[in-house]
């Protein structure tokens, strides 16, 4: 039986709201995760910025992809790339473990990097982003250490944050032996009674 046109307005209607409920998301902060994936560590970045707040101090030279735990140094993305911008005035932890340094062995994607005053000369904590970089646009970079361990880079894992201001985006987070923000099954929960919703509706209408 063919359903009448007045009937298929509230269906309608429930699959805009539904598709509007999956498709809006949040922009997310910028983060990079380190976890050990077989006998290497690999490091992930993805998110964005909002630079409110921060200090333009000037271009910055090309960088390697690489972390320095005992100063609180972490360089991800592409190595060698040619420029960037950097910025003062977060504030945040001074190390995350009691590694020298160490040079991943592939780099790929935006260039990124937390460099604390103590090895930058005392100037102050400097954040490196893409030149021209505009708060709010997705960064995405990898960097990867082979046959190495947590122990032998001589990180700690935690969550570590640097931060200059209450926004969303006003932080960079450094996740070491984290799996990233659990969904707690809030979206599966809700597409499965969207879901039922949309089932129980199309019955009722085709009665």
């Amino acid at each position: 039986m063919e359903t009448p046109p007045k009937k298929l307005l509230p269906l309608t209607l429930f699959a805009i709201a539904v598709t509007s409920l999956f498709s809006v998301q949040p922009a997310q902060a910028y983060s990079v995760t380190l976890k050990e994936v077989g006998n290497n560590v690999v490091a992930n970045g993805s998110g964005a910025f909002n630079l409110v707040g921060l200090t333009l101090s000037g271009p910055g030279a090309g960088g390697l992809p690489l972390v320095q735990a005992n100063s609180g140094i972490i360089q991800i993305g592409a190595a060698n790339h040619p420029i960037s911008d950097a910025y003062i005035g977060f504030t945040g932890p001074t190390n995350f473990g009691f590694g020298t340094q160490f040079l991943a062995n592939t780099g790929s994607g935006d260039f990124v990097a937390l460099i604390q005053g103590i090895a930058f000369g005392g100037v102050g904590d400097v954040l490196f982003v893409p030149t021209g970089y505009v708060s709010g646009t997705a960064l995405l970079d990898s960097m990867t250490f082979n046959n190495t361990t947590f122990a032998s880079l001589g990180v700690t894992p935690g969550t570590y944050v640097w931060s200059w201001g209450d926004g969303a985006n006003q932080r960079f987070t450094l996740r070491i032996g984290a799996a990233g923000v659990p969904d707690g099954g809030s979206t599966v929960s809700l597409l499965g009674c969207a879901l039922l919703g949309l089932v129980a509706m199309r019955r009722k209408l085709d009665c």
